[in-house]
């Protein structure tokens, strides 16, 4: 691929061959945010440009908050992997993916730069303005991928990105004792739990089961929401977080 005009003013390009069009007439509704997982974003980079790879995103976020373009946003960068949200499982044909320069779980989960959030910030302002995406569709990677993918972590600051008027959030309810609902549990009340979860858009059964896929879709649900107890367990904090979001949401019935 040749280079081509960024959308995001002040961007660099780094064109990347790994992009198709967007199926089935699909816009962009949704923003994924990713950390790269690796030891340089020099390194992130070249993976991301090479054709044997088969992988891309359309912006990487450096740490000093440089921000290079590696796929048109009208393109469909091949970024998110399996995955689902809201019922969508082409999440590549609906969705603008963010590789934010951080080593994970290979540089022991580093804190991100605050000149890095900026960019991100403004980055995804330019992004929901170009494309009218809601609050609640800028996600994790975990989110969409719960079992699978981990990023961008417990560490990304998602109250610094809301404050900034960039997606969906509350202060999550305080831990503490109480009901609680965990593997092997069964019944309406897990029932009703899965429903909240499938509402906000994880991709979790509705069966009474509180199986392993629930138990992913609430680890994913506390690293994006409620990351000072990440165990899976969907206690008080967890259920009163979840509803409290989704009572923000319009036409919600509270």
């Amino acid at each position: 691929m040749s280079a081509f005009k960024p959308d995001h003013p002040g961007a660099d390009v780094h064109a990347s061959p790994n992009f198709g069009p967007r199926r089935e007439g699909k816009r962009p509704s949704i923003v994924v945010l990713h950390y790269t997982g690796m030891e340089t974003g020099t390194a992130a980079e070249s993976w991301l440009a090479n054709p044997l790879s088969e992988v891309s995103a359309h912006y990487v976020v450096h740490e000093g908050g440089r921000i290079v373009q590696m796929v048109p946003e009208n393109e469909r960068a091949w970024h998110a992997g399996q995955s689902s949200w809201k019922g969508e499982a082409d999440i590549n044909s609906s969705s603008i993916g963010i590789e934010i320069v951080n080593g994970g779980p290979l540089l022991d989960f580093p804190q991100f730069p605050d000149q890095q959030i900026d960019a991100v910030i403004d980055l995804c302002k330019g992004i929901i303005s170009r494309h009218a995406i809601r609050p609640e569709n800028v996600l994790a990677h975990s989110d969409i991928a719960p079992g699978r993918k981990i990023d961008p972590g417990e560490r990304f600051p998602w109250s610094t990105l809301y404050d900034a008027g960039v997606g969906h959030w509350v202060a999550p309810s305080p831990v503490r004792g109480g009901r609680f609902f965990s593997l092997g549990d069964e019944g309406q009340p897990v029932e009703a739990l899965q429903s909240l979860l499938a509402l906000y858009g994880y991709d979790v059964p509705i069966d009474g089961v509180f199986g392993a896929s629930t138990q992913l879709g609430v680890l994913a649900f506390q690293r994006h929401f409620r990351v000072q107890k990440v165990d899976g367990v969907a206690d008080v904090s967890t259920v009163e977080t979840l509803h409290r979001l989704l009572s923000e949401l319009p036409g919600f019935a509270r």
